[in-house]
């Protein structure tokens, strides 16, 4: 049996292939550079996201909103999840 990583259904030709041609396109010294400032920008990205739940949660308990209910609800999706994963379990795709 031959295994396949896919990656975003994208097989492993396709992601070398784009690789190539971002090379060419830009030039080899250039893609760290490239990579490390999409990698910034993501990282700063998802610091504005985390500060905007903290201050969104901190003026909710400030105001006297309840927020607990977002805790239950998070406890229930997650055992939604265990319960989804014990079921797929046995049932997961092979490449």
């Amino acid at each position: 049996m031959i295994l396949q990583v896919t990656f975003l259904f994208i097989s492993g030709g396709e992601i070398a292939f784009i690789l190539f041609i971002a090379i060419m396109v830009f030039g080899a010294d250039k893609l760290p550079e490239i990579a490390r400032g999409l990698g910034q920008g993501m990282r700063t990205l998802k610091d504005a996201t985390n500060d905007i739940k903290h201050e969104i949660t901190k003026t909710a308990e400030k105001s006297g909103i309840d927020t607990s209910i977002t805790k239950d609800v998070k406890k229930e999706l997650d055992k939604v999840k265990e319960d989804l994963e014990d079921f797929t379990g046995s049932v997961k795709r092979k490449f």
